[in-house]
């Protein structure tokens, strides 16, 4: 988790999460895959949810505490529009970096999986573009039970997807 004064103001008590994972032809799939994926890491061996449903399910525990992973987000929004603290639709959900963010962040607009984890590494560092706008990369997530991703590229192919995002209070 990163940490400074500014960063601590806005997410006290929050988790930062952090993933790269392969691009299955849709975000919607990719989601859907990582959330198997880090369900088995965390409750595979555990015996009090057989899978990511069941999780879900236990709305005392979803609504309360979370799992402070992607497994807190349950689907795809296709906008770049902030998500807002007054609409409940809006926790829980996956969005894309605008474009020009993106560009902003990484110098193009077809990232690598290499200049997305430098990226993060130079925001958990506290260096990032500048004054207009969020400074860094993590900074462009800005409400708790949310996260954002951004399309990655080998060549001109997208191959992955770079996840990040906030959870808990």
């Amino acid at each position: 988790m990163r940490s400074g004064p500014e960063w601590e103001e806005r997410h006290v008590g929050a988790s930062c999460w952090e993933y790269v994972t392969e691009f299955e032809g849709t975000v919607e799939q990719s989601l859907r895959s990582l959330h198997e994926r880090v369900f088995q890491e965390l409750y595979g061996g555990d015996r009090t949810y057989r899978s990511v449903g069941e999780l879900w399910r236990d709305e005392e525990f979803m609504g309360e505490e979370g799992t402070h992973s992607i497994l807190d987000i349950d689907r795809v929004v296709h906008t770049t529009e902030a998500p807002s603290p007054h609409r409940v639709e809006d926790y829980g959900t996956l969005r894309p970096l605008a474009p020009e963010r993106v560009v902003r962040h990484f110098g193009t607009d077809r990232p690598t999986p290499d200049a997305f984890t430098g990226s993060l590494a130079r925001a958990r560092a506290g260096r990032g573009p500048g004054p207009d706008g969020p400074r860094t990369l993590l900074d462009e997530c800005r409400m708790r039970w949310t996260g954002v991703y951004v399309v990655l590229y080998t060549g001109e192919r997208p191959t992955h997807l770079g996840i990040f995002g906030f959870s808990g209070d």
